[in-house]
């Protein structure tokens, strides 16, 4: 199939498709002709990069989860300790978005919202102390 067909059928735009093929981070099979000619099997491996990405997981993580679902001798062990480790990221950046929004948020109720120059926020943002 063409890559159009393939990036309907994946989900991922054949912009997106034709750079992880340039990355190194899949490969398809190419023509006579030079041109590329997408399986089944492209395809639902296209669908664990975009599901895989979809859940955070970088493209190097998404390389290594790639070669686990490629090997028939894989154990699960190994993949719920990657799925574990980005579970942990998250959580982390959950931690890091809620700080952000109580400061924001402090910031937000000191100020008036009035046509006063003067604004609590620009000067706590400029402020050196934090």
């Amino acid at each position: 199939m063409k890559i159009s067909e393939a990036a309907r059928q994946s989900g991922l735009p054949a912009k997106t498709i034709r750079y992880y093929e340039s990355i190194g981070l899949f490969n398809s099979e190419r023509q006579q002709n030079g041109y590329r000619d997408y399986q089944e099997r492209d395809v639902k491996q296209l669908r664990f990069i975009n599901r895989a990405r979809q859940l955070g997981f970088s493209l190097d993580e998404c390389r290594g989860l790639l070669q686990l679902f490629r090997d028939p001798h894989r154990t699960s062990r190994h993949v719920k300790e990657l799925a574990e480790s980005r579970m942990h990221l998250i959580d982390e950046q959950i931690a890091n978005l809620m700080a952000m929004k109580e400061t924001l948020s402090g910031l937000i109720t000191q100020c008036p919202g009035n046509d006063d120059s003067d604004c609590i926020i620009l000067d706590k943002l400029a402020d050196e102390k934090h």
